[in-house]
């Protein structure tokens, strides 16, 4: 599901799972993250993606060593993780994911309308009539192939035949396919989840521009802006309140390397 589950899971409401309890909290030893080890810009096996870059700031400014535990962000990831002890943390979960204990945000983001720079058809809003013209990627999640929030507001407004879908799970990122098919013009526009999308596009081979586009009034249920923060087990408390501690002194830090991954960021409330 590769970090759009765990937003799905967070707009179907994960409450109906059971949540990763801590039993006894031990005295840590390790930061022990739970991570994708394919999942570029966010997570790689090698460190490269920017949560890598935070869970590291997060290690050495806690003193601790820095650990991971692999596994792909599939169904279960949680329960296969948290849930049996493998590791402590998650490092990017929605701030409202019911089956984890969450630190305060520590960036907000939305899904982006991504387009080729020189043609410059970024619609107003979902009415926009140009869009019934366009051939649109959009991501789709899960092993039902659910379409994204973007995805379910193009078919409201029953733009459904020109819209292109690509699987967050695959060979590549979806975002990375999703770019990569932009600047070849097999799609007009992609609709995609900023994080996922930013560092690619900043990448490719042809000038793409970013931004984002509201959600369109009605679509409840499904928001297109999402906070993000980190994930503890529940009943973690000690480990939550550091990470919080780590989060509120060094946001500018981390600001500045979600800056560096084209990460798009809106304001977080206090």
């Amino acid at each position: 599901m590769r970090h759009l589950g765990l937003l799905a899971l967070c707009v179907a409401g994960a409450a109906a799972a059971p949540a990763a309890r801590a039993a006894d909290p031990q005295p840590l030893q390790a930061l022990r993250v739970c991570a994708d080890p394919d999942n570029l810009p966010l997570s790689h096996r090698d460190g490269t993606g920017f949560e890598n870059r935070i869970a590291q700031l997060a290690a050495q400014d806690l003193r601790l060593p820095l650990t991971y535990e692999w596994l792909p962000d599939r169904r279960g990831f949680v329960r296969k993780t948290l849930g049996t002890r493998l590791c402590d943390v998650i490092i990017g979960v929605p701030a409202q994911f019911e089956r984890t204990q969450n630190t305060r945000p520590y960036y907000r983001s939305s899904y982006v309308w991504v387009e080729r720079e020189r043609d410059g058809i970024a619609p107003s809003s979902f009415d926009d009539p140009r869009l019934a013209r366009l051939r649109i990627g959009v991501q789709l999640i899960g092993n039902d192939m659910a379409a994204s929030p973007p995805g379910a507001a193009l078919a409201r407004h029953g733009l459904i035949g020109n819209v292109a879908g690509y699987p967050v799970a695959g060979e590549q990122p979806s975002g990375q396919r999703m770019a990569a098919a932009l600047a070849a013009g097999e799609i007009d526009a992609a609709l995609v989840w900023g994080p996922q999308v930013g560092y690619f596009a900043r990448r490719a081979p042809v000038p793409l521009r970013v931004r984002a586009l509201a959600a369109p009034a009605g679509l409840r249920g499904q928001p297109f802006e999402f906070a993000i923060a980190m994930g503890v087990r529940r009943g973690d408390d000690a480990l939550r309140q550091a990470l919080d501690d780590f989060i509120q002194r060094r946001q500018p830090d981390i600001d500045r390397v979600l800056a560096e991954y084209a990460v798009p960021t809106a304001r977080v409330a206090p």
